[in-house]
């Protein structure tokens, strides 16, 4: 079409159909609309789900909700894009999905009752302990952009405004801050947990090939 969005995905599957198991007949026969990148096309949500398990990235995030915060949904989306080993929500049980755009679907997302509780469970972690690091301008906080981070490591973000609850820092290992020069206190929670991730890839991803292509 010369003029409006393109049509997104594919229609059903041409020709004879794959034997594969991890194809599903629905979306064969109706045609994968999906928000997902070409190598999944077709599959199921149970297929696509193992395969990512076989490559994940050895760091978490976490989110405080008290306040059902859009910018939840927006970190699980960005969670996913860089390949999150889990997502954890501390808090409230229920979340707004909306700005996830289903890739939780795909994510590996825990609750934890507090703080402390993702904590203990990271410490024990059956991978290895994982570091528990908070963003939040502390003084004492490390600059994200000079500190060694971690390989395995939670990112923990707090709520969008009043930041890190006082158990979630108390729970922290450490915490991190990220270096800003214009007039505003903070960045937006979610774009925050973006170059944390991000940072993470930078140091430790294995860029070399072409998985991260999709």
């Amino acid at each position: 079409m010369p003029h409006g969005p393109a049509e997104v995905g594919v229609g059903p599957w041409p020709g004879p159909w794959p034997a594969d198991a991890r194809y599903d007949p629905e979306l064969l026969a109706g045609g994968d609309r999906r928000n997902v990148v070409d190598r999944y096309r077709y599959w199921t949500v149970e297929a696509i789900v193992a395969d990512l398990d076989t490559r994940r990235h050895d760091f978490h995030v976490a989110i405080e909700n008290w306040q059902h915060d859009f910018n939840i949904g927006t970190i699980v989306r960005s969670a996913n894009a860089f390949l999150a080993a889990e997502v954890h929500i501390v808090g409230n049980r229920r979340w707004n999905r909306r700005g996830a755009m289903v890739t939780d679907r795909y994510q590996h997302v825990r609750h934890h009752a507090t703080a402390a509780d993702l904590a203990d469970y990271l410490h024990h972690h059956l991978s290895g302990p994982v570091r528990l690091l908070g963003i939040d301008n502390l003084p004492g906080s490390e600059h994200l952009e000079t500190m060694e981070l971690p390989r395995k490591v939670c990112f923990l973000f707090g709520q969008e405004g009043p930041g890190l609850s006082d158990g979630a820092r108390a729970a922290c290992d450490g915490t991190f801050s990220i270096a800003q020069f214009g007039s505003t206190r903070s960045i937006n929670a979610s774009a925050a947990a973006a170059i944390a991730m991000h940072t993470w890839v930078r140091a430790y991803a294995d860029l070399g090939g072409d998985a991260w292509r999709g």
